[in-house]
């Protein structure tokens, strides 16, 4: 009786969203979530993205199929910021990257095409052939960061389809994100070792097209600089790298273009550069 009572209530309460609530939760969730329009204050930002989260979250069941994938997404790319942002607790990031991956994953298996594939030919086969480019790559983001609190997972192919997610996104679309795709598979060739599908002087291939595709998006010489002209004793080339990060975050206009990322990659920049002196 009672499970009957609070189908009635949750049914009830799905119909008043669908009437007049969702869309306008969907835009003050956009609202909140844009940080291209206006002055962007990064410490303040963490309470609007998680309030962001909260009402696309309260949404989500409401939603048709095509608004709800769109909205699996934001999910999945609210809560990998959110941890690369704001959250330091190690239990609290795993939760976060743990959300992100599930978001992203349930988008995923919204298209019938990847289903099959992956009843068919398995999981890694179906994120070689999805064409879902957002949710492919904030998958294999969270999926990426998530592996680093289960170890066995990535032992035993966690990391292949981070890089299967990755390389699928390169032949998607390679400019989506700044150069996304191609930053990430250099992040993932030159952090993980080779018998995981590393491959470190391949990966200085992927970050030099990333900054081609990218030059506005700092975390692509951050990123360069960190884990591969360091690793490769190529002091030069991390100091100049780090140097111009810098100097172009100076520019407003491209600060701007991604005051987000931006900001953490400056940080990063800063901290990084003191071995330059």
């Amino acid at each position: 009786m009672l499970g009957r009572v609070f189908a009635l209530v949750l049914g009830l309460t799905l119909v008043g969203l669908a009437q007049g609530g969702v869309e306008e939760l969907l835009s003050r969730a956009e609202a909140l979530y844009d940080r291209w329009h206006g002055e962007f204050d990064f410490s303040s930002y963490e309470g609007r993205l998680r309030e962001a989260i909260r009402l696309w979250e309260e949404a989500l069941p409401a939603l048709q199929p095509a608004e709800r994938h769109d909205v699996l997404v934001k999910l999945s790319r609210a809560w990998f910021e959110l941890a690369e942002g704001y959250l330091s607790e190690k239990g609290e990031r795993e939760k976060a990257y743990t959300k992100g991956k599930d978001y992203a994953l349930e988008a995923l298996r919204m298209d019938p095409i990847f289903l099959e594939a992956e009843k068919r030919e398995g999981f890694r086969a179906a994120l070689q052939q999805s064409v879902d480019l957002a949710a492919l790559f904030w998958y294999g983001n969270n999926l990426g960061r998530w592996l680093g609190f289960h170890y066995w997972e990535a032992l035993t192919g966690g990391t292949r389809d981070v890089l299967a997610a990755f390389t699928r996104c390169a032949e998607l679309d390679e400019t989506y994100w700044a150069g996304g795709p191609r930053r990430a598979l250099a992040n993932f060739l030159a952090q993980t070792p080779g018998f995981l599908g590393g491959d470190f002087q391949r990966a200085k291939e992927e970050f030099q097209r990333a900054l081609e595709l990218g030059p506005d998006f700092l975390q692509n010489y951050v990123d360069y600089a960190e884990h591969w002209a360091k690793k490769a004793g190529e002091t030069e080339l991390f100091c100049a790298l780090l140097g111009e990060a810098l100097a172009k975050g100076a520019d407003p206009r491209v600060f701007q273009a991604w005051p987000f990322y931006n900001t953490l990659a400056l940080r990063r920049a800063a901290a990084l550069r003191t071995a330059c002196r």
